[in-house]
C-alpha cells in the first residue's frame, strides 16, 4: 500500500488540557508521521471557511465559536492508507460509541469537544491540507 497524507486538528478542548503530545503519540504509534505542525489560534474567517460543508446545518455557529474558543494544532499526517489510519485511531465521533484504545474515547469531553478532526476522504485531505499549510511548510 502507498504512502499517503491525510490532515489532522488537535482541537481547543485537548490543547487546553494540554494533551497535543500526548494526542501526537497515538498517531505516531498507529504509524502515522508528523510531516508539518503548527499551532494556531483560528480566526471566524478560518473557521467558517474551513467547516463552511456545515453551514447550514444546525450546529455550525456552535462549531465555529468551539474552534475560535482557543490554540489548535493543525497536523499533516503521512503513513499507508493514512486517511484511514487516522480515522482508526481517532475513534467515532460521538466518544461513547468510539472503541476503547481511540483518542476520542481517551480523551474527548463530548460530541461536541472531542478533541480531533480529521480528514475522511484523500480528496478533502489534499483541500484541508492546502487550507492551512503551503507546499514548503510540509517537510515530511
Amino acid at each position: 500500500m502507498a504512502v499517503t497524507r491525510t490532515f489532522s486538528i488537535i482541537k481547543p478542548d485537548a490543547t487546553r488540557r494540554n494533551l497535543t503530545g500526548a494526542v501526537t503519540k497515538m498517531l505516531e504509534e498507529a504509524g502515522l508521521r508528523v510531516a508539518a505542525s503548527k499551532r494556531i489560534h483560528m480566526t471566524r474567517e478560518q473557521a467558517e471557511g474551513f467547516y463552511d460543508v456545515h453551514r447550514e446545518r444546525p450546529f455550525f455557529g456552535e462549531l465555529v465559536e468551539f474552534m475560535i474558543s482557543g490554540p489548535v494544532v493543525v497536523q499533516v499526517l503521512e503513513g499507508e492508507d493514512a486517511v484511514k489510519r487516522n480515522r482508526d485511531v481517532m475513534g467515532a465521533t460521538n466518544p461513547a460509541d468510539a472503541d476503547e484504545g481511540t483518542i476520542r474515547k481517551t480523551y474527548a469531553e463530548s460530541i461536541e469537544a472531542n478533541s480531533v478532526h480529521g480528514s475522511d476522504s484523500d480528496e478533502n485531505a489534499a483541500k484541508e491540507i492546502a487550507f492551512f499549510f503551503n507546499d514548503d511548510e510540509i517537510v515530511g
